[in-house]
């Protein structure tokens, strides 16, 4: 027990004068944006983690069926995560990686000015240092957990050691995406936005650790994409950009477009409710013509893969898919279900959370 927890002299809120008490709401908002940003980047990294197995997964079952021999996993196959920032969103995102998605320690590496500082997270076996080229050049995802101001710096250091389809992802919010682009000359990025309102219940909490407030149920709700519980309303373009990397990820692999939507399927609609049970046709499934546009889709041979998509065009301009992802309340649904269920959270329909119909511009 923690003699220590509820004494008042140690709350934040103490010895505050009562003309500043109208500035609390802002630690709330603090918290519960770092809340929903470490979730948002926990499900994106179950997403690619899930996907890169079932790649592995077929592709040993195709082998079985045609008498070949599996292939040794390709180093590229597993999912190396870089964070650059070591402080407390860096921190953070961390735990949240290696304890819920959970990505094992030696795929994830941290790049700081101050790696002496890390030293529980040396402890678990994760390499810490400050060179942002050599993480840039060993990751496939990098988050960009750092101060606006460092950025350019950074972003020099590290475009030229990009491959193309490494994907960046900033948490700076006060650099828009297409400023990231031509900083990094880089067009495989995503970059979350996120909207506060003025009035909102603090439902974010003040003590525990973010790794453990994600596993409290009703404060994974206030993260669903659509939520626009707590005051903070997410972007959905950012949802978007999610599956447009997740089709550039197949398109580095040179596989037919028939197949991705396959796999899409199956990542994305793959948890139901009880009623879809009864009636099958509710349920959404993804066409070629949700995401490029018809004249495309008439061009487009069953055995060629989907272009190459800018993502940063992708959350800056709408899409074929963007009214699908707007509009459709059988999506929204279903991806609300799986964004729990990623989570270990189980939801019925009734008990889904208040979903934000309309999405703020970017």
């Amino acid at each position: 027990m923690d003699l220590l927890e509820d004494l008042e002299s140690l709350q934040f809120e103490y010895g505050i004068q009562e003309e500043d008490c109208s500035w609390l709401y802002l630690q709330g908002r603090s918290r519960g944006l770092v809340i929903k940003a470490c979730a948002h980047a926990t499900f994106f990294c179950k997403l690619l983690c899930n996907l890169r197995e079932s790649l592995r997964e077929k592709h040993t079952s195709r082998c079985l069926l045609t008498g070949l021999l599996a292939d040794t996993p390709d180093d590229d196959d597993e999912l190396k995560v870089g964070i650059i920032g070591g402080g407390h969103l860096g921190k953070q995102l961390a735990r949240a990686l290696l304890q819920l998605v959970p990505i094992p320690a030696e795929n994830l590496r941290i790049s700081t000015r101050r790696p002496e500082a890390l030293d529980e997270f040396q402890k678990l076996g994760i390499q810490c240092f400050y060179h942002n080229p050599y993480l840039v050049n060993w990751a496939n995802l990098i988050f960009l957990c750092c101060l606006p101001s460092q950025l350019p710096t950074i972003c020099l250091e590290i475009q030229a050691h990009l491959e193309k389809g490494c994907i960046v992802y900033s948490f700076a919010a006060a650099i828009p995406i297409a400023r990231l682009k031509l900083l990094l000359n880089h067009t495989n990025i995503l970059r979350p936005q996120y909207q506060c309102v003025e009035d909102f219940v603090n439902i974010w909490g003040a003590n525990k650790e973010i790794t453990a407030a994600l596993q409290d149920p009703a404060t994974l709700q206030a993260t669903c994409p659509y939520s626009s519980a707590g005051g903070i309303i997410l972007n959905i373009k950012w949802l978007e950009g999610v599956f447009y990397a997740i089709l550039n990820i197949c398109t580095a692999k040179d596989m037919p477009h028939l197949q991705v939507l396959q796999h899409l399927n199956e990542l994305f609609l793959s948890v139901h409710f009880e009623d879809c049970e009864k009636d099958g046709a509710s349920c959404p499934k993804f066409q070629l013509g949700d995401f490029v546009n018809q004249v495309y889709t008439k061009n487009l041979s069953q055995k060629r893969p989907f272009p190459w998509f800018d993502l940063t065009a992708v959350q800056l301009k709408e899409t074929p898919f963007s009214q699908q992802l707007s509009t459709s309340t059988a999506l929204q649904d279903h991806l609300t279900l799986l964004y729990c269920d990623s989570f270990g959270i189980s939801v019925t329909k009734k008990q889904q959370p208040v979903v934000s119909r309309g999405s703020p511009s970017q």
